[in-house]
């Protein structure tokens, strides 16, 4: 079967390699991860993947003392490349070719992300893990994300998140809440919908990068739109 997009950028919160608990690792969610990754990957898909460090560090708020923006920022990026590495082997246990780039320096843990390089590895069919946010404080792993999607020049942003699109409200606490099946980007901005950061979806519009947001706890979402079913919210002109 023929997918529907030929390079793309999946990005997933820390929290859902946690599990229920949202902490830590929950080998059990890695593995379907694992699974889905690889059936993409079958389809001929180049694959890229962001993910956040919140099952381990969740910011400045997280912590009863009044730590500095840079410092918890570090501590956040370095959650995300344990995340990333951890990913890779599963991946490289699964058979499947994966590496880690990483925008902190730290050689003796994963080589550092460079474009040219990335651009390569996935043409040969590696699955890119990409670690260490932007290396830089005071961006989100969103941003970050979409600054790798466009570095490596990818047909389209997935997002997964707990529920299965965008919504005018909170689903969880609000049952009359309405899904989007499409919405602009400049909607997302001007509803201030909790989708990315203003900065990620901003960066998305200008260089005219569509976003999917879909559930990645519904095992079959990304892989089935990926596939080209209409699955999710999609975010574009």
């Amino acid at each position: 079967m023929k997918a529907a997009y030929k390079r793309i950028l999946l990005k997933l919160s820390g929290e859902y390699l946690g599990g229920d608990r949202g902490e830590g690792f929950d080998f059990d969610v890695i593995k379907q991860l694992t699974n889905q990754i690889s059936e993409i990957r079958n389809l001929d898909v180049e694959i890229a993947i962001v993910l956040g460090g919140g099952n381990f560090f969740r910011g400045t708020r997280s912590v009863p003392l009044k730590m500095d923006r840079v410092a918890a920022d570090h501590i956040g990026m370095m959650a995300t490349l344990m995340n990333a590495i951890c990913l890779n082997q599963a991946l490289l246990d699964a058979g499947k070719k994966s590496r880690v780039m990483t925008g902190l320096s730290i050689p003796d843990v994963a080589e550092p992300f460079n474009s040219v390089r990335a651009n390569t590895c996935l043409k040969e069919g590696e699955i890119l893990i990409f670690g260490g946010g932007t290396g830089n404080p005071f961006f989100s792993t969103d941003t970050a994300a979409v600054l790798r999607g466009l570095e490596i020049k990818v047909d389209i942003i997935v997002k997964g998140t707990k529920v299965d699109g965008v919504y005018d409200k909170d689903p969880v606490t609000n049952p009359t809440a309405k899904k989007f099946e499409k919405l602009a980007y400049g909607e997302v901005l001007q509803r201030d919908l909790k989708v990315m950061d203003g900065a990620a979806i901003a960066l998305c519009r200008e260089n005219h990068v569509p976003i999917c947001v879909l559930s990645a706890v519904n095992r079959k979402d990304i892989v089935d739109f990926v596939k080209g079913e209409s699955i999710g919210t999609m975010i574009s002109e």
